[in-house]
């Protein structure tokens, strides 16, 4: 016969349950995920440990891997050495990270990869850092949501390139979510109201929210911004499946 909540539970019963309790969430806390760790990877700066298959140094921040003083002297090695041939740290940073763009602009993911690490080994804290890592996630591993959030702390970082929030954009737009990418883009034209990829993207973030009409505009907008030929072409894209006048 079922008890009623008011009816008195006996000790021995009561402290049964109490050991069935703890046992359930013994259980339900072995079944849960384990939270993922936070590393700091320069002074106040955290970011989620992630690694993938392949050489770490084609990873970002070389894969979290614990360094060996053969490979932290090969580190200090290199950075005197690109810090002599440019003539200051500052623009050893400048060349690294431009190495790395030229890659990312060639479809090379693993050597944008290696030139971004080799950036943050000169300036760990720079913004162009993490903007380039969450491409290169994106790129090569298909991590959109370690991308969201190396574009994040790309954003909070000093001196953040002008595409970045674009750029954030796009990758949200490719990992299917239009309404965090439009929230992004929308910010994007604000600051940086000259860039025709901003207006571009912002056009599909607006057609694949429902807003055909924004989209267009969007288009037009990007069309008076000198856009690239790869722009002009999404936008005839654009402007056809949002049926533009």
């Amino acid at each position: 016969m079922r008890r009623c909540l008011t009816t008195p539970i006996h000790p021995r019963t009561a402290r049964a349950r109490k050991r069935l309790a703890l046992v359930a969430l013994t259980l339900l806390l072995a079944a849960s995920p384990a939270c993922a760790d936070s590393v700091e990877v320069a002074p106040g700066v955290q970011v989620t440990k992630k690694t993938y298959s392949g050489p770490v140094n084609q990873q970002p921040f070389f894969g979290f891997a614990a360094r060996t003083p053969e490979q932290r002297a090969a580190d200090e090695r290199f950075v005197k050495d690109m810090v002599a041939a440019t003539g200051s740290r500052q623009k050893a940073f400048d060349e690294a990270s431009l190495r790395g763009w030229r890659a990312i602009s060639k479809g090379n993911a693993s050597e944008a990869a290696l030139r971004f690490n080799q950036a943050y080994l000169l300036a760990p804290e720079e913004s162009a850092v993490y903007h380039g890592f969450a491409i290169v996630t994106m790129m090569r591993f298909n991590d959109i949501d370690y991308a969201d959030e190396l574009f994040k702390r790309a954003r909070l970082q000093p001196h953040p390139l002008k595409p970045l929030a674009s750029d954030h954009g796009r990758a949200l737009l490719i990992g299917k979510r239009p309404q965090d990418a439009r929230a992004v883009l929308e910010q994007a034209v604000v600051d940086a109201p000259d860039l025709a990829d901003a207006w571009s993207n912002l056009g599909f973030a607006r057609l694949q929210t429902g807003d055909a009409a924004g989209a267009c505009i969007a288009a037009d907008e990007a069309a008076t911004r000198k856009p690239s030929s790869t722009v002009s072409s999404d936008l005839a894209l654009l402007r056809r499946t949002a049926q533009c006048k």
